[in-house]
Formats: C-alpha cells, structure tokens, sequence
C-alpha cells in the first residue's frame, strides 16, 4: 500500500506541476500578447494624433467668405444635386458627387483628402506635361472621375469649390504634405493582383451597397448616389486617378467596406489588392487619353495604358506583379542621372 501511495503522490506531483507550468506559459503569453496589443493602439494613437485636421469653418469671420466657402464644401459633397444629370445649376456629369471619391467632403485621413491640395498647387504634372493650377485639377476630377465636362473658371461653382479647398488647407505650409494626406500607398504584392479571388471578395464585402453589377444605389431623390457605382456607364472613366490598381487598392484598404478607418481597417493588404483587380477589370466609360503622359518614361508602374519605356505587357503594368517593374524603372532614371552628370 506504501509503494502504491508513493507512486500515486508522485503521478500527482508531475500532472500538477506540469498543468502549473503549463497555466503560467499561457498566462504569460497572455500576457505578451495583451501587451503588444497596448503597444500597437498606443502607437497608432500616436500616429493618428499627428493626422492633419481640416481648418474649422466656424472660425471663418468674414460673411462673404463663409458664405463662399460652406457652398464650396456642398458642392464637394452633394456635386450631382447641382451639376449632375438632374443638377439645379447645370448638367454635366455622371451623378456621382466628389465626395464619393474624396470622403468626407476631402478631409478623412487617408480618404483622399485634399490635405495638400493647396499647399502643393500650382505645380508640375507629369501626366500633363504641365505646370497645372487648381483649375485644371478640379476639372480633371470633372472630366475623368465624374465623366463630364469643364467648368469654366468664372463659374460661381469652380469658385467656390476651389474657395473651400483652398480653406481647409490653409493650416498646411506651402510646399509641404499634410499627414495621411491623398491615398495610402500600399506594399506591392510578390504576384499580381487576382480579379477572381477579387470577384468573390467583392461579392462578400461590397455588393450589399455597391450591388453585384456595380451599378450602386441611388439617393430617394434620384439625383446623386447613396452608394457610387464602381464600373458601368455611370462611374469613373479609364482616365480617372482611381483606374490605377495602386490607387483603388490603398482607397478601399483604409476605407471599405464602410466604416472602416486606418485605425480599424476591415480587409488585408491582398484583399484589397485583388478587389481593386476585379472592379478594374470591368467595362466603365473610355476617355482620349493621347496627350497623357507627353513623356512615357514618368508613367507610373501601374498606369494600364501603354505604349512604356520597358518591355512589359500592358497586363502587368495594370495587375502586376510590380516590383520588377519598380526595379527596372529604379534602374533606367538611375542610368539616365549618371548620363545627365556627365554632360
């Protein structure tokens, strides 16, 4: 019986023992992770702290101005109630508002924002081959991501959408970037972007606002869109800035499915990606792009329309995979430098 205890006292001693041991590795994993988690929050508290903010337009004194400025900022968030098919003043757009692609009337971070739009302009664009001014930028948002036409700089609502940029921006230095300004600019895949993988993300995660066949839902009023179409004959043309993979994937990753901020984003890097290859796949407006890019060599890597200054196919100058191309690029502006230093 003595032999029989001592045997059973010692197969207890090693299970407890060994179930302590094994409860204080959990608890200090536990731990660790609660730990890190803190970290990162604090960190991204941090971060986001330092956001640019828009200028207040309560502090606005000047009447006029207000006045100028509050119509300014309407205009950016409601465009098709005053320019669009069934717009009061004209009718010269798609349907879709601004701020269906710059949200928040162009002041969430990482949303599209027009942070430095003032503090930036005017200045040179490759794409153009110009210095551009803010005329010309807000009307290239007009002509390509609202399919529409021009306005003219007189007009009352160029005006006062330019008055409102001009604001907002004016807490930022001439010459300088706001913070978590424009669009993230995401890490490129090591493969190219998957419309397929891409449809079924879309299918799960988008279609509820944005529908199965892209086409949106449109307000009560039927003037402007609740939920903007994301291909079809009623979104952006092939000449818009968000027809670029690398700019529709760093938009959504930061803010879709809705809701979804820089501090809570909803859908991974690939995600977001292989989403951005599926709307970009599909058949949306075409616009005469033969007087972009007066200098191929500056196009970006993943401008979809050739002809480019490397032997790489249109197909993956549009899905990628990228880096290759990056390098190739690095390579050839690195080349010209030493030729230009020489001479």
């Amino acid at each position: 019986m003595t032999i029989i205890f001592l045997v059973m006292g010692l197969f207890l001693l090693v299970f407890f023992n060994s179930s302590n041991t094994s409860w204080f590795q959990n608890s200090d994993s536990n731990l660790d992770s609660l730990y890190i988690d803190a970290k990162k929050k604090v960190m991204v508290q941090n971060e986001t702290a330092k956001f640019w903010k828009p200028a207040d337009l309560n502090l606005i004194t000047d009447a006029t101005l207000k006045q100028e400025v509050e119509y300014g900022k309407d205009l950016i968030a409601h465009t098709a109630k005053y320019l669009g098919p069934n717009g009061s003043v004209k009718q010269i757009n798609n349907g879709m508002n601004c701020n269906n692609c710059h949200l928040d009337a162009g002041t969430k971070p990482w949303g599209n924002n027009y942070g430095s739009v003032y503090s930036m302009y005017p200045k040179m664009r490759a794409r153009s081959g110009q210095v551009e001014n803010l005329y010309k930028r807000v009307n290239d948002c007009m002509e390509r991501s609202l399919n529409g036409q021009p306005l003219k700089e007189d007009d009352k609502e160029m005006k006062a959408m330019i008055a409102y940029i001009e604001y907002i921006g004016s807490n930022v230095p001439k010459g300088k970037e706001a913070n978590a300004a424009g669009i993230y600019d995401l890490e490129y895949l090591d493969r190219a972007a998957d419309p397929l993988k891409g449809k079924a993300l879309y299918n799960a995660k988008c279609a509820s606002c944005h529908q199965m066949n892209g086409e949106g839902i449109l307000a009560a009023d039927k003037k402007e869109y609740t939920y903007p179409p994301l291909w079809g004959k009623k979104s952006y043309n092939s000449g818009a800035g968000l027809f670029r993979i690398s700019r529709f994937a760093g938009y959504i990753k930061y803010n879709m499915p809705l809701g979804a901020t820089y501090e809570n984003p909803q859908l991974s890097d690939e995600e977001s990606w292989d989403i951005a290859a599926y709307v970009e796949s599909l058949d949306r407006p075409s616009k005469d792009l033969s007087q972009d890019w007066p200098n191929i060599s500056k196009k970006p890597v993943d401008h979809p329309f050739g002809p480019y200054s490397d032997k790489y196919t249109e197909t993956q100058h549009k899905y990628g995979p990228f880096k290759p191309i990056k390098m190739k690029k690095k390579k050839m502006e690195e080349a010209e430098g030493k030729l230009k230093s020489k001479t």
